[in-house]
């Protein structure tokens, strides 16, 4: 029986089905390793925030969102001097595909075309957002120096990834293949990897005109400091052995600091990976972790929290997201604390924390003028 590992405190609560996820995974064949992290929560059959080692390649694992990921941004706008409101009336349109030269963008980063480039340089759903962030506190200032940060000026973080693309080459591997696991060697596990690689390298320039949209709205400049995957396989040598390391909602632990986001209401952590984190199969939490299954929390919170309440946070954050369900779906109740989530991490011996940073503005999404609340759809005429 491959090994399995839960990396969290008797604070942390974790949801019994993703335990059971996380073992039943952890029983698939040519499974040796599998390890849940503190923000482990259970996902479409297997848990998210867990990574895995293998003797084969399981496509489902890494699921349809190849290469999210989270990127840092440091802007040269003054904390001091950012007025949140007048930001947000700058960003609009970002739904939308880009209006810029997209084939001079794709050749720029090394691209090839695929049929959703139009997606390129949009956030999309679910708990994927961009966030401007003000340092709260550096707790290694030689760490934070070294990573050329500026403790005055606003941070700019990113969580997105491959959109539509990454859906496209998990449903073609599944209706041929199905779920099991793919002899790294063989043609359908080559034509998998060759499209999965090519997913995360789309999910890398989504991140960056992402940013690049943002940052032009509001006549900012700003250069990336880290961008990591969270959602990915990859060969790693272990033990003398070539084996295929699946995270599934697991920053790593192997390229540097990282930045581990709460909720929107609550703070990020920058933190860096400690220097040995085989334990952890050399990842990391990649965020709080939900704590409510998604289409809950309008339920639980309706009735005490109006729509207009969730668009500012305990810690002054303003948020844009004009979809209401999404709005309650994504707030702070709906997570874990990531507080206890990076303490864990910490007592673990997996990490320390470089500085803490605070939201100060959120985007979502921006629905449609005839989308918006009180407002019609145009009716087509006779033909």
């Amino acid at each position: 029986m491959p090994a399995v590992c839960l990396i969290a405190s008797p604070e942390t609560w974790i949801e019994g089905e993703a335990l059971r996820q996380l073992e039943q995974t952890a029983a698939l064949p040519g499974m040796r390793a599998a390890v849940g992290l503190p923000d482990l929560h259970p996902g479409k059959g297997y848990p998210i925030g867990a990574a895995f080692l293998a003797e084969l390649v399981y496509p489902a694992l890494v699921g349809n969102d190849i290469g999210c990921g989270m990127a840092l941004w440091q802007t040269d706008q003054p904390t001091h001097k950012f007025k949140p409101e007048r930001a947000a009336a700058r960003l609009t349109g970002l739904e939308g595909p880009w209006d810029g030269d997209l084939e001079h963008w794709r050749r720029a980063q090394g691209l090839a075309s695929t049929a959703f480039d139009s997606a390129l340089g949009t956030i999309g759903g679910g708990n994927h957002f961009a966030e401007v962030q003000a340092v709260e506190e550096i707790l290694d200032s030689d760490t934070f120096a070294a990573l050329e940060l500026d403790k005055d000026r606003l941070l700019l973080l990113i969580h997105s990834g491959s959109r539509g693309l990454g859906e496209s080459v998990l449903r073609a591997v599944i209706d041929t293949q199905g779920h099991r696991g793919l002899e790294p060697d063989s043609a359908p596990a080559r034509a998998y990897l060759k499209q999965h690689d090519q997913a995360l390298h789309w999910a890398d320039a989504n991140r960056r005109l992402i940013a690049t949209r943002l940052l032009d709205a509001l006549s900012l400049e700003a250069e990336r400091r880290l961008d990591v995957w969270h959602n990915l396989v990859q060969p790693v040598d272990w033990a003398g052995e070539r084996l295929w390391l699946h995270r599934k909602g697991a920053a790593p632990a192997d390229r540097g600091p990282i930045v581990i986001p709460g909720s929107r209401g609550t703070l990020s952590y920058l933190v860096q990976p400690g220097t040995n984190n085989d334990v952890s199969l050399r990842s990391l939490a990649h965020g709080a972790g939900r704590k409510w299954k998604r289409g809950e929390a309008r339920g639980r919170l309706s009735a005490r929290q109006r729509p207009e309440d969730l668009k500012k946070t305990a810690l002054g954050g303003q948020v844009i997201c004009e979809d209401k369900e999404l709005l309650y779906d994504e707030a702070p109740e709906a997570y874990k604390g990531v507080d206890r989530v990076v303490a864990d991490l910490v007592d673990a011996g997996l990490c320390r924390i470089i500085a803490t940073l605070r939201p100060v503005l959120t985007y979502k999404v921006r629905l449609p003028a005839h989308k918006q609340p009180g407002v019609r759809k145009p009716k087509r005429g006779r033909r």
